[in-house]
C-alpha cells in the first residue's frame, strides 16, 4: 500500500488492532514507505527555521520513530542527539539507518577515519543515542537545550498534554527550546476534512470496542490548547510561519513552527506570535 515497499492493507489492519507499541513494532520495517512518516519538506523547513536560533549542544527527538527528526538534529546540535520512542522496532530501524555511538567524530574526519574536507573548522558530528521510553515519563535529567517532535501528538489525548509538556520542560536546560511543526487544519467540507474526520471516527469506534486501545487522532491536537498548556508548564511560546508552504486564502500560514522556551517561572504567560 502507498508504495510497492510499503505495508499491505492487511498489515495495516493488524497494526491498528494492536497496541501502539506492538503496532509500531510490526510497522517499523516499512514505516518509512508510508505517508505516516513526516515529509522531508516539513523536516527541512523546521531545520532551516531553527538554525538561526542555535547553535545547540544537545538535542532530543521526542517520539523519534525511525529517526527522521534525528537527521534534523544532527545538523543543528554540536555534541549529542538522542531519540526516545516507545517502540523497540522503530528504534531498531532508526539505529540501522543512522547508527549509534558514544563519541563525536573529530573535526575533519569521517566516521570511517578518512579525511573530510567539508568537516574542516569547528564542525563535529554529534554522538547519536537511541532510548526506549515513554514520552510521558522521560528517563532523563535536565540534559537538553533543544527538543523537537514531528507528527507524534495524535498519540496523546488532550488530558495528557499537561504531563507531556511538564516532562519536556523538566529535561530542558534554562533557556532551552521545544519546537514542533503544526499544519493549518483543513477547510471544513474539503476532502481532507472529511478524510481526517472519518479516520478519527473509525479509531474512536475501534477503541470503544477493543483493548488495548490504539490512540491516534488527527483532529484532537489543537494549537490553542497546546499553547495554553505550554504556558502552564512554564514555557514562553512563539509561532513562526514556515514560508515554504505559503498562506491560505485568509492570509494565515499553512504551516507554523511552535517554539516554546523554558522559563523558570512556571506561571509565565504565552509569548508573541510571528506570523
Amino acid at each position: 500500500m502507498f508504495t510497492p515497499q510499503g505495508p499491505t492493507l492487511r498489515e495495516l489492519a493488524v497494526q491498528a488492532l494492536s497496541s501502539i507499541e506492538h503496532g509500531y513494532d510490526l510497522l517499523a520495517p516499512k514505516f518509512d514507505h508510508t505517508p505516516f512518516r513526516t515529509p522531508d519538506a516539513i523536516l527541512d523547513a523546521v531545520g532551516r527555521a531553527l538554525a538561526p536560533m542555535g547553535p545547540f549542544t544537545a538535542g532530543l527527538d521526542l517520539c523519534c520513530g525511525t529517526g527522521a527528526g534525528m537527521e534534523v538534529l544532527r545538523e543543528l546540535c554540536r555534541d549529542s542527539v538522542t531519540g526516545v520512542d516507545i517502540s523497540a522496532g522503530m528504534l531498531t530501524v532508526g539505529r540501522s539507518r543512522l547508527g549509534a555511538d558514544g563519541t563525536p567524530s573529530p573535526a575533519g574526519v569521517r566516521d570511517d577515519g578518512t579525511p573530510d574536507a567539508a568537516g574542516a573548522g569547528d564542525h563535529r558530528t554529534p554522538s547519536v543515542a537511541w532510548v526506549r521510553g515513554d514520552a510521558r515519563a522521560l528517563p532523563f535529567g535536565r540534559a537538553f537545550d533543544l527538543v523537537v517532535s514531528f507528527g507524534a501528538f495524535g498519540h496523546f489525548l488532550p488530558r495528557e498534554l499537561p504531563g507531556l509538556f511538564a516532562g519536556v520542560h523538566a529535561v530542558l536546560r534554562p533557556g532551552g527550546r521545544f519546537a514542533f511543526p503544526v499544519m493549518a487544519p483543513p477547510r471544513p467540507g474539503s476532502p481532507w476534512y472529511w478524510a481526517l474526520l472519518g479516520f478519527d471516527t473509525v479509531m474512536r469506534v475501534r477503541n470503544a470496542v477493543r483493548r488495548p486501545t490504539f490512540v491516534m487522532y488527527y483532529r484532537a491536537f489543537r494549537l490553542g490548547d497546546a499553547q495554553r498548556e505550554l504556558a502552564r508548564a512554564g514555557f514562553r511560546t512563539e509561532l513562526h510561519a514556515l514560508p515554504e508552504f505559503g498562506r491560505r486564502r485568509d492570509g494565515s500560514p499553512r504551516a507554523r513552527m511552535v517554539v516554546a522556551t523554558r522559563e523558570d517561572d512556571a506561571h509565565s504567560a504565552a509569548g508573541s506570535v510571528n506570523s
